[in-house]
Parts: structure tokens; C-alpha cells; sequence
């Protein structure tokens, strides 16, 4: 059997629950429900089990003081083609440097290195056949978004299963605290 994991850090429900008003005006938005949102810090992909019991030996290995994280402001992915709206993220080098720990404890379990950048991001809609000035338009308006500040205490190995039509199902199968 294999597990489809990512490591992420979660966003607090009540940081969350402020960002439902963004969720409208955009055609062809998936929107993702507030249990879902959070920073993805490395996506493993299907794993086997035994590489899912090393990664999560390898995880628990990092060492990283607890830091202050934010979302501010908003893009989308996709070019021409919007695929995905993000809110953006600002916590100085800790959200990148943690990502890193991630990566080399991926490649310590045997995984492949990640071929893309990191680029820190909330993922707050997929998108279908959504015209680029629409993405734009939320861009726009959500150009001056500043949540509160919180304070990143643990990190997180989620599994996703994928549905059709509803938002995939992610639960956290294990949390590595900062300290």
C-alpha cells in the first residue's frame, strides 16, 4: 500500500476562518475549505510504507527553533492558464530554511530531490478554465491582505486523498515540534 504525504505547516483555524470572505468572485474556483489550508513545505507524492516510516524518522530528526509566520498578499500559478490562486507568505528565511530540513530528510528516505523552486504559498483555490483577468482581479483585491502574525510551533506529515468534485481529504498523520 502506498501513502500520498506532504509535510506542511498548518494555519491556525481562526488566521483561517478570516480568509473565507476572499473565497468568491472568481469562475472556475475550487475553493479550498479552511481545514485544509496550509504552507506546504516539501510534497513527497505515493510513497510505499516503509519509506512513509523513514521519512517520518527522518522528519522527527529536525532541529529548527519555533518562528513567527504571516500571509500577505496574493498571486496565482499558471502563466496564461491560471491553475491556482495562493496567498503569500512572510516569515523571514525560517519558512525556506525549514523546507530545506524537509528536503534532506526526503532525500535521506531515499526520495528524489524536488525539481521545483520553493516558492512559499497558502493555496486557497484551484482553478479551471478561469480567465486571466479574473485571476488578476483577485490578485488585486486581496493585494493589501496582512493577517495577524502567529507563531510556528510544529511542523506537519499530512496524507491527501484525492476526490472528485470536493476538496481533497488531508489528515496529519504525525506533527515534529519546534523547539
Amino acid at each position: 500500500m502506498s501513502l500520498r504525504l506532504f509535510a506542511a505547516l498548518p494555519v491556525p483555524e481562526e488566521i483561517g476562518a478570516g480568509l473565507v470572505r476572499l473565497q468568491k468572485g472568481v469562475p472556475g474556483a475550487r475553493w479550498r475549505p479552511v481545514e485544509n489550508f496550509h504552507i506546504t513545505l516539501r510534497f513527497f507524492g505515493e510513497i510505499d510504507e516503509r519509506t512513509a516510516e523513514d521519512l517520518d524518522a527522518e522528519l522527527a530528526n529536525i532541529r529548527m527553533d519555533p518562528f513567527t509566520v504571516r500571509l500577505r498578499g496574493a498571486g496565482w500559478f499558471g502563466k496564461a492558464d491560471p491553475r491556482a490562486l495562493w496567498l503569500g507568505v512572510e516569515a523571514g528565511e525560517a519558512v525556506a530554511t525549514l523546507a530545506g530540513k524537509c528536503e534532506r530528510a526526503a532525500r535521506r528516505a531515499g526520495l528524489k530531490p524536488e525539481t521545483r523552486n520553493f516558492h512559499p504559498h497558502m493555496t486557497i483555490a484551484y482553478l479551471q478554465g478561469t480567465p486571466v483577468d479574473k485571476a488578476n482581479r483577485f490578485t488585486q483585491r486581496a493585494s493589501d491582505l496582512e493577517t495577524g502574525a502567529w507563531m510556528a510551533t510544529h511542523f506537519s506529515l499530512y496524507s491527501s486523498w484525492i476526490t472528485r468534485g470536493d476538496a481533497n481529504i488531508y489528515e496529519a498523520e504525525a506533527d515534529y515540534p519546534l523547539a
